[in-house]
């Protein structure tokens, strides 16, 4: 059952980042027990060559820049909100549009179900004890006593100090940085130190050579071959689980039992201290599951989103100077040295406007998880009509008035997936990036080396060359 926390974890916080522009979709895999498409309730659309079906079209769309086309090309060819596929090894359905996300955000659990593709669980293996949907229950039901906003409130401070020494670090005194690598850096020494107290820099680049190996293979063709990224992330994360995270668990156990931590602490010591419904303790393997799911879901998607915003305010200067003009009004009100606290992040309201705008325009994650909270195995479905590509007037145009009073309609931007399955991180991934403007903006103004940068999709959506950029440090 690690698997299924791991792949429902890291599915969650991965879609904290996933965004419903007008392009949007999200896929069902359905199997039925006769021919896959001859069911007389299946959209138009086609299975594509035998065995790989259209998933070569599907990942070479992201690869060249344009990872919409797969989708606006099959809208136009078949005049549907919704088509069949074959994709990931799967026979598809996906669905556009806000009616495509209600329709699977109000059924979760009742017409259709979480999904993965198989090769995932050889990264995340797990034990067969409880049924998938009964530890995606139990774990959400934990995980939100963490990740919820008034738990997250206390450690604003800890994120701005980690900020605040990466800059130090590795942005100040230069006069050139690639951000994307950079701020990989900072979003898992974050997710280091909330989840698990881990706060020696050498200690964290360590354990981040094998994390990389990964979160890389996640995604990649599925070939179990000694050379492959795929073969090397199943390595990896039994190197991570057996023997870095075990040991972590064992020392906070002993410092547990001798009062040497509090169950508070982390969500480590939380795991640690709490117990199912029967009185049981998660074991020891269980645990390093779910920190390696939760390091892997906090990972990619944040920096590829923090990464964006680097982009669009280096080519945006007016807003750019509407989110220093709030973040220095903030960072004045401080006394020398005092980190940020709960009321700062709440007075950021255009700087998360911008971010949400960023989401839009660039969601990180693309393919069959773009819009659902996760891929589904769908029977006896009925897919709703009715696609709109107008929910947002000049959608190509940046605006983040877009997200001033109610915002967008319903279902149209859904970057935290929605009903039953409702993303738990949601508070931890706004935190992390207003943490992120604020010692940005109040350091520096910046522009890109390589103006017009190609966007890629491999898996994650990121600039091809990893957004080099020439920093102006304000003066004092």
């Amino acid at each position: 059952m690690e698997q299924y926390y791991h792949n429902n974890l890291y599915l969650n916080l991965l879609l904290l980042f996933i965004s419903a522009v007008s392009l949007s979709f999200a896929a069902i895999f359905y199997k039925h027990r006769s021919q896959y498409y001859n069911h007389p309730n299946l959209p138009p659309g086609r299975p594509g060559i035998p065995y790989l079906g259209e998933t070569l079209d599907f990942l070479s769309t992201g690869w060249t820049g344009r990872p919409e086309k797969f989708v606006t090309d099959r809208i136009r060819e078949f005049s549907s909100s919704a088509f069949k596929t074959h994709i990931v090894g799967e026979p598809t359905v996906v669905l556009t549009g806000a009616e495509g996300n209600k329709f699977l955000f109000t059924n979760e659990n009742k017409l259709v179900v979480v999904w993965w593709p198989d090769s995932v669980s050889k990264i995340f293996p797990f034990s067969e004890t409880t049924s998938i949907h009964e530890e995606s229950r139990r774990f959400r039901k934990f995980l939100p006593q963490f990740m919820k906003p008034e738990a997250l409130q206390r450690y604003v401070g800890e994120m701005d100090e980690v900020a605040r020494r990466h800059f130090a670090s590795l942005w100040e005194d230069r006069y050139r940085v690639e951000v994307l690598p950079l701020v990989k850096k900072y979003t898992f020494w974050v997710a280091c130190r909330l989840f698990v107290s881990l706060d020696d820099p050498a200690r964290i680049a360590e354990l981040g050579v094998p994390f990389d190996d990964v979160a890389s293979g996640i995604f990649a063709l599925p070939f179990d071959l000694p050379w492959t990224p795929f073969r090397r992330a199943i390595r990896a994360s039994k190197f991570i689980r057996e023997e870095y995270l075990v040991g972590i668990i064992r020392r906070r156990k002993a410092e547990l039992a001798t009062a040497a931590a509090a169950a508070e602490e982390d969500i480590l010591s939380y795991m640690l201290t709490a117990t199912d419904d029967g009185g049981e303790h998660m074991s020891e393997i269980d645990i390093a599951d779910k920190i390696l799911g939760l390091l892997v879901g906090s990972h990619d998607t944040a920096a590829a989103t923090c990464t964006f915003v680097v982009k669009f305010l280096s080519e945006l200067p007016d807003v750019y100077d509407r989110v220093y003009q709030e973040q220095m009004e903030i960072a004045r009100s401080k006394s020398a040295g005092e980190l940020l606290n709960w009321e700062d992040i709440k007075k950021m309201k255009y700087s998360w406007n911008v971010a949400c705008e960023v989401l839009r325009l660039t969601p990180p994650v693309q393919g069959s998880f773009r819009e659902a909270t996760t891929d589904f195995i769908f029977s006896g479905f009925s897919i709703p009509k009715g696609w709109n590509e107008k929910y947002f007037p000049k959608p190509e145009k940046f605006d983040p008035s877009r997200f001033e009073g109610s915002g967008p309609e319903p279902y149209t931007f859904v970057p935290f997936g929605g009903g039953p399955k409702m993303c738990p991180g949601k508070e931890y991934a706004r935190l992390e990036i207003l943490v992120f403007m604020h010692n940005l903006v109040k350091r520096f103004r910046f522009e890109m080396l390589i103006p017009g940068e190609k966007i890629i999709v491999n898996p994650i959506c990121v600039p091809a060359n990893g957004l080099p950029i020439r920093l102006f440090p304000h003066k004092a």
